[in-house]
């Protein structure tokens, strides 16, 4: 049995930079809830904060930053540029930083592979008469993320990366000649019923990290009734989350685990070292569950996932 304990693994990205093996996630974290668990995070030793423009709550986690005494240099800061500014992502990024009150960013992805009308009735989700997604269909992602490269140099910055990619979609990315700077992360739906392994290897090869998000699964999540996954609990005395925190952790990833909750926070941070019977367990829980993806908007016409391999 191990003992559960602060995370401390830092993983190195594909361009030298170091980042936190966990971080804190604020997706669905909006006004108050987001700036007190950034500071909870921070005082229970997390240095990685996970934000995006299209949450709404860069001030807030910015504002926690500020707050928490914590010196800039030692946080890992991520945002993202939304859909609707994807033909403009240097304004998009000039604005995450002002509010976030920081000279920079230590990794800017893009946050879906797609775009969005700039022009349209909202803007977050603009949509057509119909309700469907107001979409630019034919829409070159490969160009954004071209324009997204040259922050880097831009000094706005440290690193970029691309989310929600599948195996089919970041290997297209990777083949364009617009593609100068590898990517160093994909952030993209991670837990035991969506392991996603055949692009975690692919992703590898590439020398770039997949990070994690929603790696609890949903709100009430099934993850944490699973029998593996209390069975393997119950052995080693902690918590599922631990157990599921600990086996991204150990596969490789970057995982971004987010509640508003202090004692979650403060649990989710700990991690322990899973015998390779269990860690083996959970990596072929989806055989008996079945592939389960949780996160799926509609974005159609555009096909995002063509496969969840």
């Amino acid at each position: 049995m191990s003992i559960a304990k602060a995370s401390t693994k830092i993983f190195t990205l594909n361009n030298g930079a170091k980042i936190p093996a966990v971080g804190l996630g604020t997706w669905q974290s909006t006004d108050n809830e987001a700036y007190e668990a950034v500071l909870v995070g921070l005082k229970n030793g997390y240095r990685h904060m996970d934000t995006a423009a299209a949450y709404g709550n860069e001030e807030q986690v910015g504002k926690a930053i500020k707050d928490s005494g914590v010196p800039r240099s030692e946080i890992f800061i991520t945002t993202k540029v939304w859909g609707t500014s994807h033909k403009n992502p240097e304004a998009a990024i000039k604005e995450s930083l002002k509010k976030l009150g920081v000279d920079y960013v230590d990794l800017y992805l893009i946050h879906w592979p797609v775009e969005l009308n700039p022009n349209g009735n909202h803007p977050i989700f603009p949509t057509l008469p119909s309700g469907k997604g107001d979409i630019i269909v034919d829409s070159d992602y490969a160009h954004t993320y071209e324009l997204v490269q040259e922050l880097v140099a831009k000094g706005y910055t440290k690193s970029v990366g691309v989310s929600n990619l599948s195996f089919e979609n970041l290997t297209k990315l990777l083949a364009s000649p617009k593609t100068k700077i590898i990517p160093t992360v994909n952030q993209v739906e991670l837990h035991p019923y969506l392991p996603q392994h055949k692009l975690l290897e692919f992703a590898k090869s590439k020398g770039i990290y997949l990070e994690a998000y929603s790696p609890l699964g949903s709100s009430d999540s099934p993850l944490f009734k699973d029998t593996t996954i209390v069975e393997i609990a119950e052995k080693n005395k902690v918590s599922a989350a631990t157990i599921l925190i600990s086996w991204a952790v150990q596969r490789g990833t970057i995982v971004l685990p987010k509640s508003v909750t202090p004692k979650r926070i403060e649990d989710n941070f700990k991690t322990i070292e899973l015998s390779e019977e269990d860690f083996e367990a959970i990596n072929n829980i989806h055989k008996v569950s079945g592939v389960k993806r949780l996160i799926n908007p509609d974005w159609s016409p555009v096909n995002v996932f063509e496969s969840d391999d």
